[in-house]
């Protein structure tokens, strides 16, 4: 039975389970209707509309003492009021019709509250059984999904891993042809630095040896030749690092589809075994309003089939550009060998035109010596002259300087004063004509040191052009990278050598 002020709505939506060794709780208050069951609640302003708000709110009544009574005046009884027989002035009453009339509405209300309660029950079997085969339905097409998705991505991850392995022989097969390449680009480095020494050595001939001549001109031409391959296999070398880069981003994107594509077949692989008993199961409040897809099926299936296009493509242009790599690595080797040939020859007949000069050259030489060792002679003798000059004018100057001492009327213009200031005189002119001869004399000594340093420079010049040509130059040219090194094979391989390999200057064999 039902108590008044207890409301509907609590006992319809939210049933209450009952303690077995206790009576129902008759409590109006808010914890008597406490929801035992979290999931879904209700809010807590939830209301209905024919719920009336009396039944929420239970009347109280706290009888109190009549104003005149003597506890609630805190008097002594010998001081109380005399007692008031009229009892309507101290509570107020209910006629006994009220009083039927309100068991009479508690009856009523306890069988309607029963009645929605029945049939409450009822529907609630009821959908408690449609919900569950439609819960069950949902899960087994949901599933069903899941197991198509889980076969489509193991389709698509077969296509990928057989076009990555395709990718990966590819640049590899290139990556190789660009290190033939690269040992190509790197072995004309030799014959380039030999050249270009050779015109530096060439270039350190002095005076009249510095001669554009043909020896000049082939080198001028090898460094040419070599230089317009190194551009063409720079070209090629760098066509290569962009094709590398271009399968390398085609075989990233293949990896990373290949990659997503694993890890979204072990996630779905996962939930496709998900069962209501499985471990790991939880809430995700609002995950259901949460759309991170960024893909449809049929974008989702294009890019991955755009990718394994972009990679079939990049094969193809790397395949291509290996064959002209291997054209260009052996024209390249032919156009070096030929020029190669050519300045050897001008150099032999070059070297057999500078020996002739050089005996005349050393006779001019020692004659010129000759005349040195006697001009130097004759400079000594100048200088101790002067140096011979020196004390007499010393003595004279000193007389003088101590004339100008005499007091008086005793500083006398005498002949005596007269004859030291004309020997002063005739000094310095005889030390300043000495002093001109001996200027005269260096410079004629100049003169001929400077002929001896021509001389010994000319001689210098055609001693060092034979060095450079006959030597240095043609030392260096003994050897040439052979054309198999030329073509960017290893040297270790002896049956394509013909010449002994040369080493650059700070370069190391790869």
């Amino acid at each position: 039975m039902e108590l008044v002020g207890s409301p509907l709505t609590a006992t319809h939506a939210h049933p209450r389970s009952t303690p077995t060794n206790f009576l129902p709780a008759i409590s109006t208050m808010a914890s008597s209707y406490k929801n035992r069951f979290p999931y879904y609640p209700l809010p807590q302003s939830f209301s209905l509309p024919w719920a009336p708000s009396a039944y929420y709110r239970m009347a109280a009544i706290n009888p109190t003492l009549a104003p005149f009574s003597g506890s609630a005046q805190g008097l002594t009884p010998s001081k109380m009021l005399p007692f008031v027989s009229n009892r309507t002035s101290l509570f107020t009453r209910y006629t006994p019709d009220d009083w039927y009339r309100s068991n009479l509405t508690n009856y009523r209300e306890s069988e309607t509250s029963r009645h929605n309660s029945e049939n409450l029950r009822v529907d609630t079997s009821r959908l408690i059984q449609d919900k569950y085969q439609q819960t069950k339905k949902t899960q087994v097409e949901s599933t069903k999904n899941l197991g198509e998705r889980v076969n489509d991505i193991e389709f698509w991850k077969s296509e990928l891993c057989h076009e990555l392995d395709e990718m990966i022989g590819e640049t590899n097969a290139l990556s190789d042809m660009k290190r033939r390449l690269e040992r190509a680009l790197a072995e004309t480095e030799a014959p380039l630095q030999v050249a270009q020494e050779c015109l530096l050595h060439r270039e350190k001939r002095m005076g009249i040896d510095l001669v554009h001549d043909n020896v000049e001109k082939e080198l001028f031409t090898e460094v040419d030749v070599i230089r317009s391959c190194q551009e063409r296999m720079q070209r090629f070398l760098d066509r290569a690092k962009a094709q590398l880069a271009s399968n390398r981003a085609a075989q990233h994107e293949l990896e990373r589809d290949l990659a997503n594509k694993q890890r979204a077949h072990r996630i779905d692989d996962k939930c496709h075994h998900l069962r209501n008993t499985s471990d790991g199961i939880s809430y995700y409040r609002g995950v259901e309003r949460v759309d991170a897809t960024i893909s449809v099926p049929d974008s989702w299936a294009k890019f991955t089939d755009n990718n394994i296009l972009r990679s079939q493509s990049e094969r193809a242009a790397s395949a291509k550009l290996r064959d002209e790599i291997e054209n260009l690595l052996v024209v390249t080797a032919n156009e070096m060998w030929n020029q190669f040939n050519s300045v050897n020859v001008a150099f032999t007949n070059r070297i057999a035109e500078t020996a002739d000069a050089k005996s005349k050259i050393q006779t001019h030489l020692a004659k010129t010596l000759q005349e040195i060792f006697q001009i130097e002679m004759s400079i000594e003798a100048i200088r101790k002259a002067i140096r011979d000059k020196v004390p007499p004018l010393k003595v004279a100057q000193t007389r003088l300087d101590e004339r100008t001492r005499r007091p008086n009327v005793e500083l006398c213009r005498d002949s005596a004063q007269l004859r030291l200031v004309n020997e002063v005189h005739e000094l310095d002119e005889t030390i300043q004509s000495l002093q001109q001869r001996l200027r005269d004399a260096e410079d004629t000594l100049q003169t001929l040191v400077r002929a001896k340093a021509v001389l010994e420079h000319d001689l210098a010049v055609k001693a060092n052009s034979l060095f450079i040509d006959q030597e240095k130059c043609m030392g260096m040219r003994k050897s040439f990278p052979c054309t198999a090194r030329l073509v960017g094979w290893r040297h270790q391989n002896p049956k394509f050598c013909t010449l002994d390999p040369i080493k650059p200057r700070g370069d190391q064999e790869g």
